[in-house]
């Protein structure tokens, strides 16, 4: 279910719930970004078909242990085919991830509980599953262009099951406490 954006914001709610893209200032639109790595990886393009594959092959600036830029001010200049993400693209890059809070935002839906500025801690991004550490393969350093395809994945296009919202357990009535316990 879309929700409707008010261009004004909301003074007891969060900026990203009350603008749309295109309204927000820099720091704001900087602190969209969770720091998953996902965009970060390299994409192959099928001359033929036009789809979008992507791999578990680094671009060459990403870190892989945090997950982010490592000169991300000159990331355009060192790396030419590197998008500068803009508020049209956020809606229309189909290779986006689906947890991409420009995504998210640029669809009128909600960050989830694992985003940084909802969590209140860069760390849950990496907790649910949703950043690339642990899952990088290679950096485009490392290999031979021909290679790249025998790295192609299909995890970056899905959501975790531990990025779901937690579930809401019931409590074990008092009686089945002591029992559990004892066990």
């Amino acid at each position: 279910m879309k929700r409707q954006i008010n261009a004004e914001a909301v003074p007891d709610r969060p900026f990203w719930e009350t603008k749309p893209l295109e309204a927000l200032d820099k720091a704001e639109w900087e602190s969209l970004c969770d720091g998953c790595g996902r965009c970060c990886l390299v994409k192959l393009e099928d001359d033929d078909t036009g789809v979008v594959h992507v791999t578990s092959v680094g671009c060459r600036l990403l870190n892989s242990e945090t997950c982010r830029c490592s000169d991300y001010r000159q990331r355009r200049r060192r790396v030419r085919d590197c998008i500068k993400l803009t508020p049209d693209l956020a809606r229309t890059l189909a290779w986006l991830p689906p947890t991409c809070a420009y995504r998210l935002i640029g669809e009128g839906r909600r960050l989830p509980w694992w985003h940084p500025l909802v969590s209140g801690s860069p760390e849950t991004v990496h907790e649910a599953g949703i950043s690339v550490r642990g899952r990088v393969a290679a950096s485009e350093r490392e290999l031979e262009l021909d290679d790249y395809p025998n790295y192609i994945v299909n995890w970056p296009r899905n959501v975790p099951k531990a990025a779901r919202p937690p579930s809401k357990r019931r409590a074990l009535p008092e009686k089945c406490r002591g029992a559990v316990a004892a066990k």
